[in-house]
């Protein structure tokens, strides 16, 4: 038996409980985990409190990321004892997640843990950690370059813009944080940000083309917020794009980027290839050890991950939560 928590339908409804289920339920896999952490990502925030859209087989345990040892695995890169991470694949979606105390994945999906860090650390950065990850990285291998002028994130008083800011600005990066929660500015400096604006002046639709001042951007806003950063960014300058916290629209015009030559870059988190992922754990090892990441993620059991679901969507939570569930052994 295994403890996970589980979201059924009663009465055509999604319902959330902390559960304890049979191991036989476990979907197939080539790997078996034993998941000492996991996290809530916005997306196991909508699993948890909402089913649709993300939940697309019934019922499920959430959990698009985990970290932990391998138990039994018939995948040639694995072996029992292994410490690995999943991030993505559409776990927590369509195949049972890590918000469990087992988990059955598929080989292919997993990267091993890197050398130096610790599984706890690993879902404190997370998917959201990968994601901003992907998106420096994008912005360096297009050419842009910390003399090019200021990188614009936005929403970067959660996950995916917290990681953004402390990656950029140790990269040497002049960074400036857009966020609503204002309250958030010392958190944000202590970050690296060299300024915090406040997300109202991107929020409202404007011009189809502002006055030139970002030489990159790391939105995961999308929608208007979007739009306007794509529409004062420099010419030649990079936009990447990896959420949609504000709408899945873009009420944008092409001004930006046949006036300016403006490139608009998609960053996929969920099924980014093996090497990408290998090279960004790396990366993301490298920047973030205990202390940087003391100031970005806090820890739960499971037991409190509902409750924790219901206060990232309300915006109560600051970066990133890890979920405690097997200690390392």
């Amino acid at each position: 038996m295994m403890r996970c928590i589980l979201v059924e339908k009663t009465n055509s409804l999604p319902a959330s409980r902390l559960a304890t289920v049979d191991e036989a339920s476990l979907p197939e896999g080539d790997v078996t985990l034993a998941v000492e952490y996991s996290t809530v990502n916005y997306k196991d925030a909508l699993a948890i409190t909402k089913g649709a859209p993300v939940v697309r087989r019934w019922p499920m345990v959430p959990g698009i990321d985990g970290a932990g040892a391998v138990m039994a695995s018939s995948h040639p890169d694995f072996r029992a004892g292994d410490r690995v991470v999943h991030t993505g694949w559409g776990v927590g979606e369509t195949h049972w997640g890590c918000l469990a105390e087992k988990a059955r994945l598929k080989g292919d999906w997993l990267v091993p843990l890197p050398t130096g860090m610790t599984t706890r650390q690993a879902m404190i950065i997370g998917t959201a950690g990968f994601t901003a990850m992907l998106s420096a990285m994008a912005l360096r291998r297009h050419g842009v370059r910390p003399a090019d002028g200021e990188i614009l994130v936005t929403g970067a008083a959660g996950g995916v813009g917290s990681f953004a800011v402390a990656i950029l600005s140790a990269w040497g990066y002049s960074v400036v944080a857009s966020t609503g929660r204002t309250g958030e500015a010392d958190y944000l400096h202590s970050l690296g940000a060299r300024e915090v604006v406040d997300r109202a002046g991107l929020a409202s639709p404007g011009r189809p083309l502002e006055k030139e001042r970002w030489a990159g951007v790391v939105d995961s806003v999308g929608s208007v917020t979007l739009a306007n950063a794509c529409a004062a960014t420099r010419y030649g300058g990079i936009v990447t794009a990896c959420g949609l916290a504000q709408g899945m629209d873009l009420p944008a015009t092409v001004a930006p980027f046949i006036l300016r030559s403006v490139t608009l870059v998609g960053i996929d988190s969920v099924m980014a290839p093996k090497a990408g992922r290998v090279e960004a754990w790396a990366e993301l090892a490298a920047l973030f050890g205990e202390a940087k990441l003391a100031a970005i993620g806090s820890e739960v059991a499971l037991d409190q991950t509902i409750e924790t679901a219901s206060n990232l969507l309300a915006g109560k939570v600051r970066g990133r939560t890890a979920v405690r569930i097997g200690r390392p052994a």
